[in-house]
C-alpha cells in the first residue's frame, strides 16, 4: 500500500512543479511586491514596506473606474449569458433535424479571433464622417435618433461593450448546456409524463436540478472570465481605455505594468491582490450558495 501511495505521489510531482512554479511563486511574488513602497524596476530596490500602495489604489480614480466596469460587466453579462445559453439549449435538445447545424453555428463565434469580431462590432455601432454605422441605421428606420455607441454617452458604450461579451461567451455555455441536457436520464421524464406533470414543472423539477452542477460551473467561470476582461475593450475602444473610461481591473493592472503610466509594479501587484481577493470572496459565496441549490 505505501509502495502503491507513493507511486501515486511521484505521478502528481510534475503538476505540483508546474503549480508551484507557475502559480504559487508568481503569486507569492506579487503578494511581496505589493508592499514594497517606491519600487524601482531599473535598480530592484524599494525604500520600504507598508500598505502605500493599497492606499493609492483605492484612491486612484481609474482605478474606481475600472472597478465599477469591471462589476457592471460581471453584473450584467454573467447572469444574462447563462440564462440566454439555457433557453437556446433547451431550444436545440427539442429540435431533431438540422441539430448538428445550429450546433455548429452557435459555436461559431467562440472559436473567432477576439479582436476581428472587436472590429466588426466597431464597425457596427461606430459613427464616423461616412456613415453613422449598421445600427444605426436601423434605429433610424425605426423613427430612433442616432446614437455613438463607441466614443459617445458612458451607457452606450457599456452597453456595447456588455453585448460583446455575451455573444463571445454564449458560445460555449451553450455546448457545455446541450451537453448536459443530453445526459439526463430519459426515464424521469418518461415517468412524468406518464403522471400529466406540465411541461414547467418537468423543466424545475427535474431538467434543472439534474444539469445543476454544469450550470454552476458555468457561473464559477463566467465570474471569473468576466473579472478578466480586458482584450475585448480593447477591441471596441482601442488601447487608451482610461481616456474611454471603459478600463477593467485587468486593463488597470497592464497599464500600470506596460502602459503610458507604466513602470510601477508595486501598484500594480496591488491591483492584482485587489483582484485577487474580490474574486476569490465571490467564488466561496458562489460555493455557500451551491450547496443548497446544486444537486449532484
Amino acid at each position: 500500500m505505501e509502495n502503491k501511495n507513493a507511486k501515486g505521489w511521484l505521478y502528481l510531482l510534475p503538476a505540483f512543479l508546474f503549480l508551484g512554479v507557475f502559480m504559487i511563486y508568481p503569486l507569492i511574488d506579487v503578494f511581496v511586491y505589493s508592499f514594497e513602497e517606491g519600487y524601482n524596476s531599473a535598480s530592484q530596490t524599494f525604500s520600504g514596506t507598508g500598505l502605500y500602495n493599497y492606499s493609492y489604489v483605492l484612491h486612484d480614480p481609474y482605478f474606481l473606474q475600472a472597478v465599477q466596469n469591471t462589476l457592471i460587466l460581471v453584473a450584467i453579462t454573467v447572469p444574462l449569458s447563462t440564462g440566454l445559453a439555457l433557453l437556446i439549449s433547451v431550444a436545440l435538445s427539442s429540435i431533431k433535424p438540422l441539430r448538428d447545424l445550429f450546433q455548429t453555428v452557435y459555436f461559431l463565434p467562440y472559436v473567432t479571433n477576439t479582436l476581428a469580431v472587436g472590429l466588426v462590432f466597431m464597425i457596427l455601432f461606430k459613427k464616423t464622417a461616412y456613415s453613422d454605422g449598421l445600427v444605426n441605421l436601423l434605429l433610424q428606420c425605426f423613427g430612433g435618433s442616432s446614437i455613438d455607441f463607441i466614443d459617445g454617452p458612458y451607457w452606450a458604450k457599456m452597453f456595447v461593450l456588455c453585448f460583446y461579451t455575451v455573444w463571445v461567451v454564449m458560445p460555449f455555455k451553450i455546448l457545455i448546456l446541450t451537453s448536459a441536457l443530453a445526459s439526463v436520464n430519459q426515464v424521469y421524464y418518461n415517468a412524468a409524463r406518464v403522471d400529466g406533470t406540465p411541461r414547467w414543472r418537468i423543466f424545475t423539477k427535474i431538467t434543472l436540478p439534474m444539469i445543476s452542477p454544469m450550470i454552476f460551473y458555468l457561473v464559477i467561470t463566467g465570474f471569473i472570465g468576466a473579472f478578466k476582461a480586458y482584450s475585448d475593450a480593447v477591441a471596441l475602444f482601442g488601447t487608451d481605455l482610461n481616456a474611454a473610461e471603459m478600463n477593467t481591473i485587468v486593463g488597470y493592472v497592464y497599464d500600470m505594468l506596460y502602459g503610458n503610466s507604466g513602470g510601477y509594479p508595486s501598484y500594480a501587484s496591488a491591483a492584482a491582490i485587489l483582484l485577487f481577493a474580490i474574486v476569490l470572496t465571490i467564488t466561496c459565496i458562489n460555493l455557500l450558495v451551491s450547496r443548497k441549490h446544486v444537486h449532484y
